[in-house]
């Protein structure tokens, strides 16, 4: 009965030992040297064997690798490479800008050290379309030394290629869009669009202008303390074509985004030069112009008014233009800007009911 009354805190049924060729001690160890545990003596025992049996058990035999994922993983670890080679190339490129000018060198030196130079610039205005370089470049002060010493360097094939490589490198990128501005480009690349004599540099600076405002509030508030929109206008009264196109393209943009500077170009007379640029010798550029008069009327009264002046003669102007453009199908938008306007200014209420 004594075996019977301790039987609460023992197994009903004793497994049987590991190995029967060995004898059992008293403590309940094997006394046959077979390393194998002890059997359990209570159910506390039996879960930790069955838990230890478990996580013996050997893995399953790993599935075979499909052929899309041993394709991504080939394609990431390429891309892994790629961007350590290509920021090996970057640094290359800034040791060969870093180096100072040749002080006395021959033409043919001074022509090869310059060439290099570009070089070095295009190959960094490439890599960095990727904004994962452009953030690299960045981190390597890069910027620095364009801004510093290439932006406004003597020769126009450097100082277009640093304005390019500063644009690719601002576009759509908050981050890099702030450091830029802080290094005071802005004021640099407005003086360049302004005055630089080579063409390619005034286009390449425009680039970089419309990088750092468009979609930046601070590049923009920066813009407007420079006077940018009246750099601006005087880029669409140049000779240049894609210099006139893109910088009314770049007004008209603003505009949308920021309708709330209307008033201030209102007060630089921005209505009466637009109209002098459509009365200027047709062109395609003047899509651009009357898109951006578009804008600056749109929902602004005071736009209107100015547009109704007599002395402008604006109505008859775009009626006219309206004829001329009908019979030419690849003038249609320009064509839907002059109804736009006729309707918005000349088919609107008085001006008075307009304040009301």
């Amino acid at each position: 009965m004594a075996n019977q009354s301790s039987g609460g805190s023992r197994l009903p049924l004793a497994l049987p030992p590991a190995s029967q060729s060995g004898s059992t001690g008293a403590d309940g160890s094997s006394a046959g040297g077979s390393g194998n545990p002890p059997p359990p003596r209570n159910l506390q025992g039996l879960l930790q064997m069955a838990i230890t049996a478990g996580s013996q058990e050997p893995d399953p035999p790993p599935e075979p690798m499909s052929e899309e994922r041993r394709q991504w993983l080939q394609e990431a670890m390429s891309a892994f490479r790629g961007q350590r080679e290509e920021v090996e190339q970057m640094k290359s490129c800034l040791r060969v800008l870093s180096q100072p000018m040749p002080p006395a060198a021959g033409e043919a030196d001074l022509a090869a050290d310059q060439q290099e130079r570009e070089g070095a610039l295009e190959l960094l205005a490439d890599l960095c379309e990727n904004m994962d370089n452009a953030a690299d470049f960045c981190q390597l002060s890069g910027m620095h030394l364009l801004v510093g010493r290439y932006l406004e360097a003597g020769a126009a094939g450097l100082r277009w290629r640093a304005a390019q490589l500063i644009g690719t490198c601002s576009q759509n990128v908050a981050a890099i869009q702030e450091q830029v501005l802080g290094l005071g480009v802005l004021r640099k690349l407005l003086r360049l669009l302004d005055r630089d004599a080579c063409e390619t540099v005034r286009v390449k600076a425009l680039f970089a202008i419309s990088c750092l405002v468009r979609e930046q509030e601070a590049g923009l508030l920066q813009f407007l303390r420079l006077d940018g929109f009246s750099v601006l206008m005087r880029a669409m009264q140049q000779q240049v074509q894609k210099l006139k196109v893109k910088s009314a393209f770049l007004l008209q943009n603003l505009l949308v985004g920021h309708p709330e500077h209307k008033g201030t170009l209102c007060s630089m007379g921005m209505v009466q030069q637009l109209v002098a640029l459509i009365r200027t010798e047709h062109s395609p550029f003047h899509e651009h112009v009357l898109g951006a008069l578009c804008s600056l009327v749109t929902d602004f009264p005071q736009g209107v008014r100015e547009c109704r002046e007599p002395q402008l003669g604006l109505e008859e102007l775009l009626r006219h233009r309206c004829q001329l453009l009908q019979q030419h199908e690849e003038y249609q938008e320009e064509l839907e800007f002059c109804e736009k306007l006729l309707q918005t200014c000349f088919s609107t209420p008085t001006d008075d009911s307009m304040d009301r």
